[in-house]
C-alpha cells in the first residue's frame, strides 16, 4: 500500500485530496497544525468507510513540529511514496508592494515557502526509499511571472504582492528541487488547484474543492512517464494544463 503525507489536510482541498487518494488505495497521513482538527478529519473519513487515514500534528512553520512529525511517521513506516505540500496561507488582503508590512511577508513566506522546504528536507529520506516517489507542491497560477506580466490575464494587477511572490518563490524552489532529483525516480511538479471556493479566500472562488483536489491528486499518481519539473494550471490552460513560469 502506497503512503502519502499531505500537509494542511484537515480541511478544504487538502482534505478532499486525502479522500481521493484513500479511495485509490493509499494510506494517508493527515498533516494538521492542530492534532484535534486532524483527528476530527480522520473521523469524518472513517465514517465514510475510508479507514486508512491517520492524523499527525504538523505545523510547517515550526522546526520542532516538523521533526516530531518525521519521527512519528518514521516510527510507523520506512517508506513514504508521496509528499503533497498543500499547507498555505494568503496573509490577508490587500497586499500593495509599497505598503504591505515586512511581518506579512515573513509570515506568508514562512508557511508557503520555508514550510515547504522544511517538510521536504525532513521527509526526503523516506521518499528516497520508494520505488516511485512523488512530490506535489501546491502552487498557484498567480506565481507565474509570465502571466503576471500579461495585461490580458484575468488576474493581472491583483493586489496580492505578498502571496503572489511567495508562490513565485515556491515555483523556483520546485524547479531547482526537480533539477537536483532529475536522475532519480522522483517526479516533482508544481500544481495550481485553481481559484477554489474555500475559507482561504472567504469562499469567493468559483471552483469546487472536488475539482481542485482531483487536479492535485492526479499528479500524486503519475507513472514513470509522467511530467517532472513542470508547472500546471488546468484552470488557466484547459488543453494541456501546463503554464509558463
Amino acid at each position: 500500500m502506497k503512503k502519502v503525507l499531505i500537509t494542511g489536510a484537515n480541511k478544504s482541498i487538502g482534505f478532499e485530496t486525502a479522500r481521493i487518494l484513500l479511495q485509490q488505495g493509499f494510506y494517508v497521513y493527515i498533516g494538521s497544525r492542530s492534532l484535534q482538527n486532524g483527528e476530527e478529519a480522520v473521523n469524518k473519513l472513517k465514517a465514510q468507510g475510508l479507514t486508512n487515514a491517520e492524523a499527525v500534528q504538523l505545523d510547517v512553520t515550526d522546526d520542532a513540529s516538523v521533526k516530531a512529525a518525521r519521527e512519528t511517521i518514521g516510527s510507523k513506516t520506512d517508506v513514504l511514496d508521496v509528499l503533497i505540500n498543500n499547507a498555505g496561507i494568503s496573509g490577508g488582503m490587500p497586499q500593495a508592494p509599497l505598503t504591505a508590512p515586512i511581518e506579512m511577508f515573513k509570515s506568508v513566506y514562512d508557511t508557503n515557502v520555508f514550510g515547504v522546504v522544511r517538510v521536504t528536507q525532513a521527509f526526503v529520506d523516506l521518499l528516497q526509499k520508494s520505488d516511485a516517489p512523488r512530490i506535489v507542491n501546491v502552487s498557484s497560477s498567480v506565481g507565474s511571472l509570465t502571466l503576471n506580466s500579461d495585461p490580458s490575464w484575468p488576474y493581472y494587477g491583483l493586489n496580492a504582492g505578498v502571496y503572489n511572490s511567495s508562490k513565485a518563490a515556491l515555483n523556483i524552489y520546485t524547479v531547482k528541487l526537480a533539477y537536483e532529483l532529475k536522475d532519480t525516480a522522483f517526479k516533482v511538479n508544481a500544481i495550481d488547484p485553481g481559484y477554489t471556493k474555500t475559507d482561504f479566500n472567504n469562499h469567493s472562488g468559483p471552483g469546487s474543492v472536488e475539482v481542485a483536489a482531483e487536479r492535485v491528486a492526479k499528479y500524486a499518481m503519475i507513472d514513470k512517464d509522467g511530467p517532472h519539473g513542470k508547472y500546471f494550471s488546468e484552470e488557466s490552460n484547459p488543453e494541456t494544463g501546463e503554464i509558463p513560469w
